[in-house]
């Protein structure tokens, strides 16, 4: 039998004992010693029967060896137990002298091999010993969170570790087993500590390297510090530049579609479906981006979101039942009706004609009727993903924020007072066609909707050009983008286990805190307890607000004084990044200490 079988097969003797904790109402967490290859003692938690605080159940397994063996010295023994060892535990290993631990699943709020602290390596210590974690882990971590979820679900009291394992719960009393006299003792090599487990999920740095650039360079920064580091890498976006790949990069097919570029001509724009082609992911920006625009005023009055709606509409004829539409880098200020006439929406003028495209057709625009985009839909859930909180109109609305990078001259007070007095007026049709279609049974709103009296002042239904008001019009559910797109990658279970998270954005200041993807990240983290460095391009003086969502340290990537030209050079920010990395691997280290 191989080390790694005769591991699990130790490991499912700990684990028989966790389930016989269970079955006294203690939680799951057991433990066995072995020698030579024949358990010598077996425990598991009693803490609440015995209400001994000491009665953990490697603790209780390692006195049993010591009485079975008749001596305290347990340098020739292995323990296993399925949950990573807490502080005093550890301390007990290390004072029996024992030869290795294996454990189960990690604890990252109490384990003390690996998660919080090292004490098998730690050479201040008179002893050291080996650890091999992770062994039937995916096991050892389903029999807690069953045994919580089962508390929780018969009214008990829910004490919060749940399937993070948010303490290192109670073990418990000695069950003795037998063994032979002390023999020589096993030579498991030099103590080393485990390999650290780092999570990488950097947002791009735009105008000079991706996510997936930036991920890579700053894994071999960490690798400086940790060879042996087990990186995982995840692809970060808000919602806007970036989402298709990011989402893609965890599975999906892409597909390129030719559909109406913004300002007439065709473009292929790529939109991700899954194996199944139940949901499909759409980036805007892959029909109507801003690169598609010289960004003068003449195509910011003509730019259409007419593509947007040609995605949406194969993606339902594909079978796509859940459309996630990501918002943002538009080149479009229409408030979304080249979308809706794509899905053969009607929106004409006072004579019954098709309105022109782009926010120009706005000022002509007579009604709205979105029944045959709602049938074209065919019931379709559309979630749409974006942070960003502007309304519609006004102040702080699509044109008077976004406009001027599109090409509206914003430093003409009457011009854009003027455009957005177009908008006015087509939000409120949009009202009276969502009221029109609803008296129709055409638009239910979605359960756990909030509902709203008008689309103009609606938060985020200013997004990309006003985009977001049409897409509301059609019931469409607003989500954060960057929590849509860390549930659709799978963070949370990807973070459970890790040490560190790094995460990372070209430039932090105080709207980080408002909703970008490193914030996003940290929140996430921190529900796991995990530390959480920023590597970034620069900074704001003041960071409180982002500290307090999470970041613990915010990592500056420049290596010398450069100007910004030099500093967007894809060569340089690889190598500022990878030593960013390395940074962040001995800012760890160092917090240890």
């Amino acid at each position: 039998m191989t080390s790694t079988g005769i591991d699990e097969k130790f490991m499912r003797e700990a684990l028989s004992e966790a389930r016989a904790a269970a079955a006294v109402g203690e939680v799951p967490i057991g433990a066995v010693v072995v020698r030579a290859g024949e358990i010598v003692a077996r425990a598991h938690n009693r803490r609440e029967l015995d209400q001994d605080p000491s009665a953990h159940a490697e603790f209780a397994a390692l006195c049993a060896a010591a009485q079975s063996l008749g001596r305290w010295r347990l340098s020739d023994c292995t323990v296993y137990v399925t949950l990573e060892p807490c502080c005093m535990c550890a301390g007990l290993m290390v004072n029996a002298r024992v030869g290795r631990c294996v454990y189960g699943a990690a604890d990252a709020k109490a384990g003390a091999l690996g998660s919080l602290y090292d004490l098998n390596a730690d050479s201040r210590l008179n002893h050291r010993f080996n650890v091999t974690a992770g062994v039937l882990a995916d096991e050892c971590r389903e029999l807690l969170s069953s045994y919580f979820g089962g508390l929780r679900g018969a009214g008990g009291a829910d004490c919060g570790c749940g399937a993070d394992l948010d303490a290192h719960a109670a073990h418990a009393a000695a069950l003795a087993g037998a063994g032979e006299d002390a023999g020589a003792a096993v030579d498991f090599g030099p103590a080393c500590r485990r390999p650290r487990r780092v999570l990488l999920a950097i947002d791009s740095f735009k105008g000079s390297v991706s996510s997936a650039q930036a991920e890579a360079a700053v894994a071999g920064g960490v690798r400086r510090v940790w060879p042996d580091a087990q990186v995982s890498a995840l692809p970060l976006a808000d919602g806007g530049e970036g989402t298709l790949d990011a989402v893609a990069a965890c599975g999906g097919e892409i597909v390129t579609c030719e559909v109406a570029g913004p300002l007439g001509m065709r473009v292929a724009a790529r939109m991700l479906v899954d194996g199944e082609h139940e949901s499909a992911v759409i980036e805007m920006a892959e029909a109507a981006g801003i690169g598609y625009s010289p960004c003068t005023e003449s195509a910011a009055l003509a730019a259409t979101t007419y593509g947007v709606g040609e995605l949406m509409l194969r993606a339902v004829r594909a079978g796509a039942r859940t459309l996630y539409i990501g918002l943002g880098g538009s080149a479009t200020n229409d408030g979304g009706a080249g979308m809706l006439q794509a899905l053969s929406a009607r929106l004409v003028d006072d004579r019954g004609c098709d309105i022109a495209p782009g926010l120009a057709g706005l000022e002509q625009v007579a009604s709205v009727d979105l029944a045959p985009a709602l049938q074209a839909l065919d019931g379709a859930r559309v979630v749409v993903l974006s942070d960003v909180e502007n309304p519609l109109v006004g102040r702080r609305g699509a044109l008077a924020v976004f406009g001027g990078q599109k090409g509206l001259p914003t430093d003409d007070v009457e011009a854009l007072g003027g455009y957005d007095g177009w908008m006015v007026g087509y939000g409120r049709l949009l009202d009276t066609a969502i009221a029109e279609a609803r008296a129709q049974g055409l638009l239910r709103v979605p359960e756990g909707t909030r509902t709203f009296g008008s689309v103009l002042g609606v938060p985020g239904a200013g997004a990309a050009g006003g985009l977001g008001a049409a897409l509301l019009a059609l019931g469409a559910e607003l989500h954060s983008g960057v929590e849509t797109v860390l549930d659709l990658i799978g963070f949370d279970e990807r973070v459970r286990d890790v040490d560190l998270v790094i995460t990372g954005e070209g430039n932090m200041d105080e709207q980080s805190a408002a909703g970008k993807a490193p914030v996003g990240v940290a929140r996430r983290a921190k529900r796991y307890g995990k530390p959480v460095v920023a590597v970034v391009g620069g900074r704001a003086d003041n960071l409180d607000a982002v500290y307090e969502q999470g970041v613990d340290l915010v990592l500056t990537i420049c290596r010398k004084p450069i100007g910004l030209e030099l500093a967007l050079d894809p060569q340089e920010a690889i190598t500022n990044l990878i030593c960013a990395g390395e940074s962040a691997a001995r800012s760890y280290d160092l917090a240890r200490l």
